[in-house]
């Protein structure tokens, strides 16, 4: 396959959302600001285990094709998402929904107690987000930082209720291993979600956990299991009559529940997460299931058809769903520009993009439809998140870094190794063949007066000349620098730190020496 052709700057848009993530991952302990949605309990689609995970895995791939060469840029916003994922905030309501009581599990309930543990047994809606993201971690930034005993802990404890402290300690080899035996017993089919409801969706990041795991250790789990699930699932089919993905199965009977209602956001959540492993698959069926619930706007605007939400045991199911933005998500994997563009046009035009220390999201909206008929509604998990992550992604963006993985020299090449937070990375790439560094930077407003970057792993790369804007500003040697003007520029333990003081971007080339 020809590599791909991805601009090597960011866009404003790009650069805001990007901005947006961070803002969000620095938010206090608990203070969830602009995340909460309309559904109550953490227990639906828009829960902010979905949203921690779905930065971090756009976070991923716009490392991973975007810029490259920036991992500082990327890793402490990751961290923080990660240490928010493991607050009890996010996983409590385990305790509640793992007891069982649905209309998919009622019959099944006098065999569940309550159990505090998040990743014990099923809710694969949670533990594979866990195992995913600190796989994802290790992966793109070579550090076992979640490998370390305990590095993945569960932990609560109320001195108003419940006794002594819930404590579950794991780290990303032991989660990974349980979630893998949890699918083997299952026969392949998956781990479940809510007791007896396995998703196809949610059993999806797990396999780019195992996919992550054999990266950094050599193993073949994946394969193992990717081919042992599609034997499996062979008897169902992954989609049903009408061509629409099944939504789950029930583990007593199984027996399948097919996307009567064509709900979007189950056929682009599959689609989109599936085509890292099945990608002929899900490309073959994605233009008919996407023509099914599009709609036309003006000037080239697209929108979607949303299914009516069911009553359900004499109550209407309240969920973020997210079509639209799973919609967008979707169109950004399969490499479908029109429609990408028409989706993202639509919001731009109904959704009210919003500006935010700097950061771009659009803000929660309630409200189905304008008095004109156009979609207006947001969903946090949309506006917060998978609108910024259909930007930032690339054509097979989750097939490329599955099936694309960086070689070992990657990890030596000059790279941005630590970027203050008040520095927008808008290109950083290290070309091999011409021996440069090339990146972009300007300062935040948000940030402090004093904001740098530090250009590391040069101790094995001789001598360089540093330009910026086409002028020289800087020559040296590995980490010494024999000269410099235009910026503060001065040795650090990493490497070489550039200060920056002008908002205006700048453009830099780290040119080394043959």
């Amino acid at each position: 396959m020809n590599a791909l052709a991805i601009p090597e700057t960011l866009t404003d848009r790009q650069a805001g959302h990007l901005r947006h993530f961070a803002n969000l991952s620095r938010q206090p302990v608990n203070d969830w600001s602009l995340m909460q949605g309309r559904g109550a309990g953490q227990d639906d689609f828009g829960g902010y285990r979905f949203q921690l995970a779905y930065m971090a895995y756009a976070l991923a791939l716009a490392h991973r094709h975007r810029l490259p060469a920036a991992p500082g840029a990327f890793r402490p916003v990751f961290e923080r998402l990660m240490d928010k994922m493991l607050l009890p905030e996010v996983w409590m309501y385990w305790a509640r929904v793992g007891r069982g009581g649905s209309i998919f599990n009622a019959h099944l309930s006098h065999n569940y107690t309550e159990d505090w543990n998040p990743v014990g047994r099923d809710n694969i809606m949670y533990s594979a987000y866990v195992q995913s993201m600190a796989l994802l971690y290790h992966y793109l930034f070579d550090d076992a930082r979640y490998a370390a005993p305990g590095a993945l802990t569960f932990k609560y404890w109320s001195y108003f209720w419940g006794g002594g402290e819930r404590r579950f300690e794991y780290d990303e080899n032991s989660l990974n291993e349980h979630i893998y035996w949890q699918m083997v017993e299952s026969g392949y089919l998956g781990v479940a979600c809510e007791p007896n409801c396995v998703f196809q969706i949610c059993n999806q990041p797990a396999i780019l956990g195992f996919r992550m795991h054999d990266l950094v250790t050599g193993g073949s789990t994946a394969a193992e299991v990717t081919a042992a699930y599609q034997q499996a699932w062979a008897q169902f089919g992954h989609v049903g009559d009408n061509g629409h993905f099944h939504i789950m199965m029930s583990q007593d009977t199984k027996t399948v529940r097919p996307n009567l209602g064509k709900a979007v956001w189950v056929d682009a959540w599959c689609g989109t997460l599936m085509n890292m492993w099945n990608r002929d698959f899900v490309h073959t069926h994605y233009p008919a299931q996407m023509r099914d619930w599009l709609v036309a706007g003006r000037d080239g605007a697209l929108s979607v058809r949303s299914s009516v939400r069911p009553e359900v045991m004499g109550q209407k199911i309240v969920n973020d769903d997210s079509d639209f933005a799973w919609a967008a998500t979707w169109a950004s994997e399969m490499g479908d520009a029109d429609t990408l563009a028409g989706l993202l046009s639509h919001a731009d035009r109904y959704m009210q993009p919003t500006w935010r220390d700097d950061g771009l999201y659009f803000p929660r909206n309630d409200t189905l439809e304008d008095a004109e008929g156009n979609r207006t509604l947001v969903e946090p998990m949309a506006g917060n998140v998978l609108l910024a992550y259909a930007s930032l992604n690339v054509p097979d963006g989750l097939w490329r870094l599955y099936n694309e993985p960086w070689d070992a020299a990657h990890f030596s090449q000059p790279a941005l190794v630590r970027v203050d937070d008040g520095i927008d990375v808008l290109q950083a790439r290290f070309d091999a063949d011409a021996r440069q560094l090339r990146f972009a930077l300007r300062r935040s407003s948000m940030g402090p007066s004093e904001s740098g970057v530090v250009i590391g792993r040069l101790s094995a790369r001789g001598r360089w000349v540093l330009s910026c804007d086409g002028v020289v500003v800087a020559r040296g040697s590995a980490g010494r620098i024999d000269s410099s003007n235009g910026f503060v520029i001065r040795p650090v333990d990493e490497g070489i730190e550039i200060l920056i003081a002008q908002a205006d971007p700048a453009s830099f080339v780290m040119q080394f020496e043959s």
